[in-house]
């Protein structure tokens, strides 16, 4: 088959010609497998798509267009109502997630306990601090003061979080450059529960260049030089 090891980017799929050439073409979305509706996805037109095939698909067939340049994953799920993130809410959410992260984190090193796999050594040697010193805050919904004393009060156990994510995300390629499609899977799943994510990103862009450095990401969530 000449396609077995024959890639073709999202949105496009392998397509053998009469000589028996493999090249790319652009995914029918109508020829997309089915989905179900947690499988669901809405695109920055604002408009649902069955799924991820359905939506690439759509974008490829639309190459070359302004369309086809604007039309991004949103946020997974169907489309809905995404309120405005105030000022004092973009504020409040590196709070929110530096916990959040933190929390993740807690959780792989649990799960490591049992069966591992999640974090390498050198990341379970990082976190096996951090997990010992957190029994203190549970996870939970904390309010905002509780969570801004407790990062002022025990501020070493949120800077490797930080820089944990930073490297999960600084993927293709690694280059210490975060781009839009590698914040997209962190972002895609988050909108719908944290309404500011998308102005943050925006805002932790500094110089407003598209691409979120290191030291950005980290001014971002509060972490000194």
């Amino acid at each position: 088959d000449p396609c077995r090891n024959f890639h073709c980017k999202r949105g496009k799929v392998c397509h053998v010609d009469k000589q028996g050439k493999p090249s790319c073409i652009c995914q029918d979305p109508a020829a997309c497998p089915s989905t179900k509706d947690y499988e669901h996805v809405c695109g920055t037109d604002n408009k649902t798509y069955d799924g991820t095939c359905q939506l690439f698909g759509t974008k490829c067939q639309l190459e070359g267009t302004k369309m086809g340049r604007q039309l991004h994953l949103d946020y997974m799920g169907s489309c809905k109502y995404i309120p405005y993130c105030t000022d004092y809410e973009v504020d409040q959410f590196p709070l929110r997630m530096r916990d959040w992260l933190k929390n993740i984190l807690m959780q792989y090193y649990e799960r490591d306990l049992d069966t591992s796999g999640f974090l390498t050594e050198k990341q379970r040697s990082k976190v096996k601090k951090i997990y010992q010193n957190d029994k203190r805050l549970m996870a939970g919904d904390h309010a905002v003061e509780l969570l801004l004393h407790d990062f002022e009060k025990n501020y070493h156990m949120y800077v490797y979080p930080v820089h944990w994510q930073f490297y999960q995300l600084d993927q293709h390629p690694v280059d210490r450059l975060l781009t839009h499609s590698e914040l997209a899977p962190l972002r895609a799943s988050l909108v719908p529960m944290e309404h500011c994510i998308t102005r943050f990103f925006q805002e932790c862009d500094g110089d407003q260049d598209k691409l979120i450095a290191l030291k950005e990401w980290c001014h971002c969530f509060g972490i000194k030089e």
